[in-house]
């Protein structure tokens, strides 16, 4: 009899834990690499084609004044995957963090990581300890292989941030994903790749990071594709073909994936739909924003969010609560209704936003402290011609924004309700503002203990001009 009776709890268990896992959603994390804010027609472009896209955000949230955690690929995604700002992680560029001539920069940054340690417990082994069965589909650009640090499965992924020459096309040039037909295009692989997982793990919770190679450079499109965006021309601020075509074909798989889970039915899924920094601005303007990726200005971080979970997300909304990536594990986390005491996470769960409350307002925090060279002296619109960021922090509250910058102390202060572009600084007009904010960038920094440079580099030379090409780089 007693034997029976603990069949019986067995079986119970069993039921009850396949129930859980049933009803744990599956999350979709959609990351287009280098994907300006103004680069679809939902954010207002009158050039590019994004009608999947676009009915993503008819079909879930839009958010109006969402942030990548950092202006470029690697720190962003490590932000993303730890839930902890750059400080803590230390990833701050990619490569080297002495960037830009020697003889220009008058301090000596800050070493930079260019791995995320396997010490960190990363949102793919947050969710694989939930039960949940990971896989990642495109760009890592964290470590050698995502398979140690929480993912099932790997397409694609790896320390390289970027396809290379050639790459978006088959025969490609990633150690990590096996060649298709001679010409199968990167994107339309890694889509197909994550239906079919998606297929084979539909009676299980999964997590699903598609971080896609496009849109980043170097520029690759078919034929057909830069032929029609070449007949339609757009305008001054965007008109590059061959990344319109990028765009489309980003797009176009959307929609594959959106039409998978539907022929699925698999309704229980939050889809996250954003980019990891900023676009190019020299490739497309993110006009009215200023600057673009590199940079801290609003070109450089604000990006695109979307959000989709059907009978969770009310359907066509638009949100104006301030966010970033950091928020996604905390979110992710109250989602499954779990607790990670020893985890230390700097965003904020914006679970009550998707279900249409309110969350506390709380200022956004950006820490850069190296230095980072310009794409193009005069299209890149940064704070000076040689560089596109110059070691300092950044602190959002509300409408106002404040910059500040180590090798001078200047600091810029801006009210993005009035001035989005960032041009008119209010640090003389308001100066208790400016105080305010710099008070509570401090304490943030004291309180992480972000590293400040405060070393004087010996090969900075005052008095160095440097030579300019005909495309007004330095030479």
């Amino acid at each position: 009899m007693q034997k029976i009776h603990h069949i019986v709890l067995i079986l119970l268990l069993s039921i009850s834990t396949s129930y859980s896992q049933a009803n744990k959603p599956n999350v979709i994390y959609i990351n287009v690499d280098d994907l300006g804010w103004m680069d679809t027609v939902t954010y207002g472009s009158r050039f590019y084609e994004t009608p999947h896209i676009d009915q993503l955000a008819k079909s879930g949230m839009r958010f109006t004044q969402g942030y990548a955690a950092a202006a470029n690929c690697a720190p962003s995604r490590a932000c993303l995957m730890s839930g902890q700002n750059t400080p803590r992680h230390g990833i701050y560029t990619v490569g080297n963090s002495e960037r830009g001539n020697a003889k220009t920069r008058k301090l000596i940054p800050i070493e930079n990581n260019e791995i995320l340690a396997d010490s960190v417990l990363t949102m793919a082994e947050m969710f694989k300890q939930q039960g949940y069965v990971t896989g990642t589909f495109g760009k890592w650009h964290l470590g050698k292989n995502p398979k140690t640090q929480g993912f099932d499965v790997n397409y694609g992924g790896g320390h390289q941030g970027a396809p290379g020459n050639g790459g978006y096309f088959s025969p490609y040039n990633l150690p990590s994903l096996e060649n298709g037909p001679d010409g199968e295009n990167l994107t339309d692989r890694l889509t197909q790749e994550t239906i079919r997982f998606i297929s084979e793990n539909k009676d299980k919770p999964f997590f699903v990071y598609l971080p896609f190679y496009a849109v980043h450079t170097r520029l690759e499109t078919t034929a057909e594709l830069e032929k029609k965006y070449s007949k339609k021309g757009g305008d001054k601020l965007q008109n590059n073909a061959v990344y319109a075509g990028m765009i489309e074909t980003v797009d176009k798989n959307i929609g594959l994936l959106m039409n998978a889970l539907e022929s699925l039915h698999l309704d229980n899924t939050l889809i996250v739909f954003t980019s990891d920094n900023g676009g190019i601005r020299k490739i497309s303007s993110q006009h009215p924003l200023r600057a673009g990726k590199g940079s801290y200005y609003e070109g450089g971080i604000r990006v695109p969010y979307i959000i989709r979970w059907k009978g969770i997300v009310a359907p066509n909304t638009v949100s104006e609560t301030p966010i970033t990536n950091l928020d996604f594990y905390p979110t992710f986390m109250d989602m499954l209704k779990l607790k990670l005491p020893n985890k230390k996470l700097d965003g904020t769960s914006i679970l009550a936003v998707l279900k249409g409350e309110k969350i506390k307002e709380r200022p956004l925090f950006f820490h850069f402290p190296i230095y980072l060279e310009a794409y193009d002296s005069e299209k890149d619109d940064a704070r000076d011609p040689l560089f596109r960021t110059r070691p300092g922090s950044v602190i959002i509250e509300g409408n106002w924004k404040l910059h500040q910058y180590f090798e001078d102390n200047a600091l810029e202060l801006y009210n993005l309700e009035t001035d989005l572009g960032e041009r008119h600084n209010l640090v003389k007009a308001n100066p208790q503002k400016a105080k305010e904010l710099l008070a509570k960038l401090d304490n943030w920094r004291k309180t992480i203990q972000a590293p400040i440079p405060t070393n004087r580099n010996p090969a900075y030379d005052a008095t160095y001009k440097p030579l300019k090409n005909k495309k007004g780089k330095e030479q």
